[in-house]
């Protein structure tokens, strides 16, 4: 394990290359007299959560909101301590972040990038959040990371999985927990390929946003590197409900195989409508029609009901995960036995990439010793550590991106209860779903310098 700290020196240099490098709106720079924004003087510290109170992905959102709330509690020293008891590094004490009560504010992103732009302006402005995190929407994600930018505060990413986030939209003060398109396409094309064979024909409907376009690109690319053709790529409005204009057009293309780049309730809508149009019931080139679902988690499952039965897809994690696959994933149970006990039912994917990264925020503030958003950063730029449910993870500093084992799941065919809708297929290894900073799916962009605002 290992992690770095920032010299005195090197605080005032990126502290000051921040400055001069960036023209800072006047919201953020009038009448500071603070070493960086919002620089907490009291006995308490704020933390901003954005997630989807509205909106497609607000079951995501509402998820994320009772894991944070639980992250607070246990850095508050309050309940059993959940994954802070797992957790490599032992920095944190349960004495709130540097001695001072964890205190949050929380805003609805409505999974619209201008809505939660100016939800994150009005904590980190009017609340004096000292870092923003959450939202479930990759699009959301590259706004706000902007913003924070811009602002000088850190952005700890919720639930965003398009590549450009640490791709060419990459940012210094930017870092996310959560995996991407270009891990489930590595992980996910040669499980698809075992089981249906390489010569196979893809359609995709895919979501018209950055997080749309990079898991088509992606399970495109591994998937035709293994044997498949795709026959014809359709863009869907995030907005759109009714799918069954863009399912006929499907049985026409001579595709054998109908992969759905859709999240949330957009999934659970546009599976429902492939199920009713008789699909899955389907030979088409003389093999069964088969659907996949790239990106995959519990809530979704629980909306589409039967419809996910042997639907494969990919996942950061999974509550099971240590249960079935042993001590690697030690601080899975920690977090789904706190969870469980508060809320009453096991937490999501979207829960527990939230309460990993406010605890990793924390984590970095106390081993950098201070809140400048520059120190934290470089506190969190390789550092490598385990204990947290994903097994050993890395957060690379050339783009601020975790890398950790991926999921591959599929819906089950007999769950045992409605929290048992997936079953565990296999879990891909860290090396298999690792790629170069500069890989083509991560082109352009730079990380830029750490803005610390003031």
């Amino acid at each position: 394990m290992s992690n770095s700290k920032l010299t005195r020196r090197g605080l005032i240099k990126t502290s000051a290359l921040g400055g001069a490098g960036l023209a800072l709106p006047t919201i953020f720079t009038a009448g500071r007299a603070s070493a960086f924004t919002n620089e907490p003087t009291g006995d308490t510290v704020t933390l901003g959560f954005n997630v989807p109170q509205s909106g497609p992905y607000a079951d995501e959102g509402a998820d994320q909101l009772r894991a944070y709330q639980l992250a607070v509690e246990h850095l508050n020293g309050e309940g059993d301590g959940g994954m802070m008891n797992t957790f490599t590094s032992k920095a944190l004490q349960g004495n709130g972040i540097m001695g001072k009560k964890v205190e949050f504010v929380s805003g609805d992103t409505q999974t619209k990038s201008d809505a939660a732009r100016a939800s994150a302006k009005s904590m980190i402005e009017k609340d004096g959040a000292v870092m923003i995190t959450g939202g479930s929407s990759s699009g959301v994600a590259v706004a706000v990371q902007a913003l924070c930018q811009e602002a000088g505060v850190i952005f700890m990413a919720g639930l965003t999985h398009a590549n450009d986030t640490t791709g060419k939209d990459k940012r210094a003060n930017g870092f996310r927990h959560f995996f991407n398109s270009y891990m489930s396409g590595a992980a996910l094309a040669p499980v698809l390929v075992n089981n249906y064979g390489a010569d196979r024909k893809a359609y995709h409907l895919t979501a018209d946003y950055n997080w749309g376009y990079t898991t088509e690109e992606a399970v495109r690319s591994s998937t035709e590197a293994l044997g498949w053709e795709t026959v014809n790529t359709v863009l869907t409005p995030l907005t759109q409900t009714d799918f069954s204009s863009y399912i006929a057009p499907v049985l026409q293309s001579g595709a054998d195989v109908l992969v759905l780049n859709h999240y949330g309730g957009n999934m659970v809508n546009s599976l429902t409508n492939a199920v009713q149009f008789g699909l899955r019931d389907k030979m088409v080139n003389g093999k069964q029609f088969e659907i996949v679902v790239p990106l995959y988690s519990e809530l979704m499952a629980r909306g589409a009901g039967a419809n996910v039965k042997g639907i494969f897809g990919s996942q950061n994690w999974d509550w099971k995960l240590e249960n079935q696959l042993g001590e690697r994933y030690v601080g899975t149970n920690a977090f789904v036995q706190s969870f469980g006990t508060k809320y009453g039912f096991p937490p999501s994917q979207a829960a527990h990439t939230g309460y990993v990264q406010a605890l990793l925020y924390a984590d970095a503030v106390e081993r950098a010793g201070s809140f400048n958003p520059c120190a934290v950063g470089e506190a969190l730029k390789d550092f490598e550590f385990d204990g947290m449910g994903n097994g050993p993870t890395l957060y690379r500093g050339d783009d601020h991106q975790c890398f950790k084992d991926v999921v591959v799941v599929k819906g089950k065919e007999n769950p045992e209860n409605e929290f048992d809708l997936v079953e565990i297929v296999e879990v891909t290894p860290t090396e298999q779903v690792t790629y170069a900073p500069d890989h083509p799916q991560f082109a352009g962009g730079s990380l830029g310098t750490c803005n610390a605002g003031a």
